[in-house]
């Protein structure tokens, strides 16, 4: 009966110790943690999405993003991205858990095309910059939208196939000046190819002839995730409409600071540049 006693006791004694050492803060955090998961690129130009449980807040590098009903959020990095990016959560019964990303480093290639107009390269009169600076503000407005929408939870598509002419992140080099790398992926097709939505979304921007741009639209995607079309020759959708993916939106063409007819492609998480063929498969097979 004695023995009996003293190893209950002594189980007892163990159980609260296990208990205790599992309320650590270290394992709380690690449990937790368990419930912090990410898919995606991490790499520069790279978009990640991030699950949580539902209900929890985040917060990237210190500013709030926005989290789905399902527990998703977005985190991009950009393409000169170099710093370790801090996710913090907190969770819907108080507890917390943080994560750092890191982005692997890429080579860029460098692009050089002659044959712009001066104008477009080195635009100097008053009329042309006022144009630009307004022109930039309503891009940023439209990539500044924040929709509790996840039209993003799928396989993004191309919006044109064809052959690949410059590529996200390249340095440009400008009738032999450098200027700003390329942000987008360029696809030469001729004028009037059909465009199409890669993901559904809301039309946010919609503009007939912007100076570097040309005929330029922004789709948006939700939690700030947007594509943008430039250089077409005709766009086939409305500001406010609602897009389904595969629907037609848009048709190619040499709009803008352009040497050919091509779709020049980006995507924007807010204001981090994204590279798009990294959201899709590699480009198929194409008839000229």
């Amino acid at each position: 009966m004695v023995e009996k006693v003293i190893s209950g006791r002594f189980m007892n004694c163990i159980t609260r110790w296990f208990v205790a050492i599992l309320l650590l803060p270290g394992l709380l955090w690690a449990e937790a943690n368990a419930e912090l998961t990410f898919t995606g690129t991490f790499s520069q130009g790279g978009l990640v999405q991030g699950e949580v449980l539902p209900g929890s807040t985040v917060k990237v590098d210190g500013k709030w993003v926005r989290v789905s009903e399902v527990g998703v959020f977005l985190v991009a990095f950009g393409r000169s991205a170099t710093a370790d990016v801090l996710v913090q959560v907190s969770y819907p019964d108080g507890q917390t858990a943080q994560r750092v990303l890191k982005a692997t480093r890429r080579e860029y290639k460098i692009q050089r095309i002659d044959g712009l107009p001066k104008s477009k390269v080195t635009p100097r009169s008053k009329e042309d910059l006022e144009r630009i600076r307004k022109e930039a503000a309503l891009a940023r407005k439209a990539r500044r939208r924040d929709d509790p929408r996840t039209d993003f939870l799928v396989d993004f598509i191309w919006p044109v196939e064809g052959r690949i002419s410059g590529v996200y992140g390249s340095q440009r080099i400008l009738n032999g000046q450098p200027r700003r790398p390329h942000f987008g992926v360029d696809i030469a097709r001729p004028t009037g190819t059909p465009v199409k939505a890669p993901a559904a979304g809301v039309v946010t921007m919609v503009h007939p002839d912007m100076f570097f741009s040309g005929g330029t639209l922004i789709l948006d995607h939700g939690h700030g995730l947007s594509s943008s079309f430039l250089h077409l020759s005709r766009i086939l959708v409305k500001e406010g409409q609602v897009i389904k993916q595969g629907d037609l939106i848009a048709e190619v063409g040499a709009t803008g600071r352009v040497t050919g007819a091509h779709l020049d492609w980006r995507m924007n998480l807010f204001k981090t540049r994204i590279d798009p063929q990294l959201l899709v498969p590699p480009m198929p097979q194409y008839e000229k």
